[in-house]
């Protein structure tokens, strides 16, 4: 199994420019941006003036569960009577196997296997455990599409793998694609939260804490709407669930924006969330970068990549990456970070890539071409020869990708309070 560690602990520069302090800059303004949206923190915060004395069962479902399942513990202590974590490989915190009452069950993502099935049905099974006079706390955070399902009558295990891998190979939103998977499930689409809300009527209270890495930060959408509001129209607040997102890509930009602002650099975030074609917006962050007036650009969202037959190494990050560095080449004074803040990029384990002008020479360097790379999917191969990819490990959150552009000169960077 993988170590997991906070980010801070982890965050592993690139191989290349390691000199040059403007790539400090950059990935301390990711770091930051990180511990802002740690799920641990965040859910701990959200819970610490939670009253009442009762028993609290929590289920928490998705890529930063393990982390999130930690927060309730700091803030529940003893109330905290039983959990289940359901989550990606490689994705527990070593902390987690030593508390008490926890079920640990470790899945697949991105794409769903046998043992998504199998953490449905118990998820499913659990939640007809829940006793009398018991609060039940859900944390859902993405991710949790793939790592749990239970399919309706009549849906196949080959209809499910199928939606997921043409999802994923033909660009389609997340919004999309998760609206399609709740078609074929009996516990995403509100589903669930009906299931517990039936549950606990009159004999308890339920509680659900989203991190968020969809576009309106919507419980209907995020993990496919695990417990979101009812399918069949139930309000937000109809069905006696209070639900809060307690993190999002917001408030990453916004840390951004404050760190660099302490930083002595004038920093611009987009308000609009990105989708779309990765290629297109690497042309769009490219140019917004060159020519701002400002020093420091952020931008957030998840951008897509329509895969050929058989794509090799990278994820929709790197590939945004690769590109945008195309663009920039021989600009000296311009730098792109691209990054997934859940640590992970596609089904490889770095988080993204730091480019910058010399980043397409470097790739030339080992005799790749950086079409022809972009063409098969490969951008992680070529990144990897730059020394440009960012590995963070598992980080505890996943609020969706974010993009932080630099404008400044090297020298004018030497200075800076965040580059020492």
């Amino acid at each position: 199994m993988a170590a997991f560690a906070p980010v801070p602990n982890q965050l592993v520069e690139p191989a290349s420019g390691r000199a040059d302090p403007r790539r400090k800059i950059l990935l301390e303004l990711f770091r930051s941006a990180l511990e802002s949206v740690d799920g641990r923190l965040c859910v701990r915060n959200a819970l610490a003036a939670a009253p009442g004395d009762r028993p609290v069962w929590a289920a928490a479902v998705g890529k930063a569960a393990s982390a999130m399942l930690l927060g309730a513990r700091d803030a529940l202590g003893a109330r905290l009577t039983r959990s289940i974590l359901i989550t990606k490989d490689d994705h527990v915190a070593p902390e987690c196997f030593g508390l008490a009452s926890v079920e640990i069950l470790e899945s697949s993502h991105p794409m769903p296997d046998e043992r998504s099935l199998a953490a449905g049905d118990r998820l499913l099974q659990w939640v007809e455990e829940i006793p009398p006079d018991t609060d039940v706390l859900c944390l859902i955070s993405g991710g949790a599409s793939a790592l749990v399902e239970s399919l309706v009558p009549g849906a196949t295990f080959e209809q499910l793998t199928a939606l997921n891998a043409r999802g994923l190979a033909s660009g389609m939103t997340i919004v999309e694609l998760n609206a399609q998977r709740s078609k074929l499930s009996q516990i995403k689409g509100g589903r669930l939260a009906a299931r517990v809300a039936a549950k606990v009527s009159g004999r308890g209270t339920a509680r659900a804490l989203f991190i968020s890495d969809v576009p309106g930060h919507d419980p209907a959408v995020i993990g496919s709407g695990l417990m979101g509001p009812s399918a069949t129209g139930a309000s937000l607040a109809g069905d006696g669930i209070e639900r809060t997102v307690i993190a999002s890509i917001d408030h990453a930009m916004e840390r951004v924006i404050t760190e660099a602002y302490k930083c002595g650099l004038a920093p611009w975030r987009d308000t609009r969330i990105f989708d779309g074609d990765a290629g297109r917006l690497a042309v769009r962050f490219a140019h917004e970068l060159h020519m701002s007036a400002s020093q420091v650009c952020v931008w957030g969202g998840e951008s897509t990549v329509q895969l050929p037959e058989k794509p090799g190494r990278g994820g929709r990050n790197q590939h945004l990456a690769l590109a945008a560095a195309r663009i920039i080449a021989g600009h000296e004074n311009l730098l792109l970070l691209v990054a997934g803040t859940d640590g992970t990029d596609g089904v490889t384990s770095d988080a993204g890539a730091l480019v910058d002008g010399e980043t397409c020479s470097r790739v030339a360097l080992s005799e790749i071409d950086v079409q022809e790379s972009l063409k098969r999917a490969d951008s992680g191969a070529a990144l990897a020869a730059a020394g440009d990819l960012i590995h963070t490990g598992p980080t505890g959150t996943n609020v969706g990708d974010i993009v932080i552009g630099l404008k400044l000169a090297r020298d004018a960077a030497a200075g800076l309070p965040c580059a020492s």
